[in-house]
């Protein structure tokens, strides 16, 4: 089981809560909703695999409880709610191979699932209710966001092949990107780095709607068929549930995101990528979360806005900067202590030090831009 850091100091926290305007690093409690839509027929089965993921589950560090609830008005549908001690272990363990094998049996009954996170802000009864949120494991105040909901998929592909995925990622036309009434998709922004693919997107709405609007338009369905030759994991598109599971295993969930309250005009967008030693990547996303709230604060920063990605052992550190800065893997790190944690949380035989100085002279390697666009209207 990956090793997950829970919290962050109070300080950090109180410092940094108006820059940022999303984390997992707070320490507060998580609830987890799962709205489930089981077939007709299946309710008794859908049951007996959810007793049986539940007593698995039951052992997951983190774990504090669920609850299991049907409609009284439409019997196919569930709602499904769990609660955890904070987000970090929850995402280590939801974003695990053991999780994929644990819900594999839930497949077969269910027609279709929605997962929600939410940190605890507020809550009633009890003495607890009257101590300060701190004290109760709640978020302390509410974020306030920009309107932007931001993800990612990574993927790798045939050492080899870069330079023909790269030609066909950067060549397809765009889809449309109005959704609908509420949702757009207003950026798309794809690097690379060796044989390994991030594609983040900002979409303004509904997430999950944006991605399945964008997996139907035939610009995108086009280059997903392209780059199917190439991939290091098999997939097969006209398979649900092989594609459901491809999907699965690269999302790269956004964990923090914060803006330092400024804009430019010439702002440059980078993205670094960070291999974590086996074990170390919620560790290491939490200490750039430090680090660009730290970068953020100071006035003469560079930084304008930054997003950063994490899933197991990869993190990828998305970051909008003033033209004409280099040196991004080294902001916020003020301390020779900070480059040094973060130096012994990479993994060394991918993005270690150079000239044997750990603390001064960090290998974090750059992503390739392929493409970066944006919906003329968003």
């Amino acid at each position: 089981m990956t090793t997950t850091s829970e919290r962050v100091s109070e300080t950090f926290m109180r410092e940094a809560s108006q820059r940022v305007s999303q984390s997992v690093f707070d320490g507060s409690r998580l609830r987890v909703v799962l709205l489930v839509d089981v077939y007709d027929g299946a309710q008794q089965q859908f049951l007996e695999a959810y007793e049986q993921l539940c007593n698995q589950v039951a052992s997951v560090p983190g774990h504090v409880s669920d609850q299991l609830c049907q409609s009284i008005e439409n019997p196919s549908q569930w709602l499904i709610t769990s609660e955890w001690e904070s987000a970090p272990p929850f995402l280590t363990w939801v974003n695990s191979e053991d999780h994929v094998r644990m819900v594999e049996p839930l497949h077969s009954c269910v027609r279709d699932t929605r997962s929600l996170r939410f940190h605890v802000v507020r809550e009633t009864g009890g003495p607890a209710a009257a101590a300060e949120p701190g004290a109760r494991g709640l978020q302390a105040s509410p974020r306030i966001g920009d309107g932007l909901v931001r993800h990612a998929l990574t993927f790798t592909v045939k050492p080899g092949s870069e330079t023909a995925v790269a030609e066909i990622l950067a060549g397809y036309a765009s889809p449309e990107s109005r959704v609908d009434d509420t949702t757009q998709l207003c950026r798309t922004s794809l690097f690379m780095h060796g044989n390994r693919v991030v594609r983040a997107i900002e979409v303004r709405g509904d997430l999950l709607a944006a991605l399945r609007h964008v997996a139907k338009q035939p610009e995108v369905r086009a280059v997903e068929e392209a780059i199917n030759p190439y991939l290091e994991q098999d997939r097969d598109l006209d398979d649900p549930e092989a594609a459901r599971l491809f999907f699965t295993r690269a999302a790269l969930p956004a964990v923090h995101h914060v803006t330092s309250g400024q804009d430019s005009a010439d702002a440059v967008r980078q993205a670094l990528y960070y291999p974590a030693r086996e074990g170390c990547g919620m560790r290491l996303a939490e200490l750039l979360a430090r680090q660009d709230a730290a970068a953020s604060d100071d006035p003469r920063t560079p930084l304008l806005r930054s997003t950063i990605f994490q899933r197991d052992d990869v993190v990828v550190r998305l970051v909008d900067v003033r033209a004409g800065f280099d040196n991004v893997a080294m902001l916020g790190l003020s301390e020779p202590d900070q480059a040094t944690e973060l130096a012994e949380l990479l993994d060394a035989g991918s993005a270690g030090p150079r000239n044997g100085d750990r603390a001064h002279h960090l290998n974090v390697p750059r992503m390739d831009l392929v493409t970066d666009r944006r919906a003329s209207d968003a």
